[in-house]
């Protein structure tokens, strides 16, 4: 008896939400694609699958010989992420992804052998996103094909929306999460890409480090699209009211955020 078919699985970075910053590769993607499978995070998400449909209906409607579907998939519950420590965390995250690739591969097992499965991932799918981990965690349920296209990062659309360069010359760039600033900043650091930070931890180097520069947006690539920079201690307050102002809005956000030395 011969082996079952792997599934194949299109893992497409769609950049940080503007139809702009797909790039050809990802286009060709889009138009391979059969069923794409999206996380159902309840009402309060439904503007990042909105924007998701858009990206699709633009790209692939009208090709000839294009048909696809969107399959909504219910997230599991995360838990309370704040609220743990390192290693709570880790094994949270872990138990989420799992459940994740659970209920994934139960769809996809649903589906007919040959079709093609995509995720379109916000950004770029090897910064601080989940899905190809959980990707690979579908492969230990079933046998599947793994195909990655990368998007324009939202560092990459945050430097260019305030046109500046994200290091000094000569100098590095950091990348890390809210979660961890505060423990491990350092001047010698250079520039900080700050991501996944919801309570815009930088407010606990005010103190430390006043003079720093902050440049920060929301919605980067979406028309809503909000910028804020300047001195760290002179603009602090105005962000973290602005971005509570847009989150009551708009129900959700996606920001990010670079320090650099003045």
């Amino acid at each position: 008896m011969s082996p079952p078919t792997p599934r194949i699985i299109k893992v497409i970075g769609i950049g940080a939400g503007s139809p702009g910053h797909l790039t050809q590769e990802a286009i060709a993607a889009l138009r391979a694609v059969d069923v794409f499978l999206v996380a159902d995070k309840g009402s309060a998400k439904d503007d990042l699958v909105a924007v998701r449909r858009a990206i699709c209906a633009e790209f692939i409607e009208g090709v000839e010989g294009q048909d696809y579907r969107f399959v909504n998939v219910p997230d599991p519950t995360r838990g309370p992420d704040a609220e743990r420590d390192d290693t709570a965390y880790r094994a949270g995250v872990a138990d989420w992804h799992a459940a994740r690739a659970d209920r994934y591969a139960e769809v996809i097992a649903a589906l007919p052998a040959d079709a093609v499965v995509g995720f379109l991932v916000w950004g770029d799918p090897a910064f601080y996103d989940s899905t190809i981990r959980v990707v690979d965690a579908i492969g230990e349920r079933l046998p599947i094909v793994t195909h990655v296209v990368p998007g324009i990062s939202a560092f990459q659309a945050l430097a260019a929306a305030h046109s500046i360069v994200l290091h000094a010359v000569g100098q590095p760039v950091h990348i890390t999460t809210g979660r961890r600033l505060v423990d491990e900043w350092s001047p010698s650091l250079g520039s900080v890409v700050v991501m996944l930070d919801g309570h815009l931890a930088c407010q606990g180097l005010v103190e430390r480090a006043p003079d720093l520069l902050i440049h920060w947006g929301a919605y980067l690539g979406l028309p809503q699209q909000t910028l804020r920079s300047g001195r760290l201690a002179d603009v602090i307050d105005d962000v973290v009211a602005v971005r509570a102002e847009l989150r009551a809005e708009h129900g959700w956000i996606m920001d990010v955020y670079v320090l650099r030395p003045s």
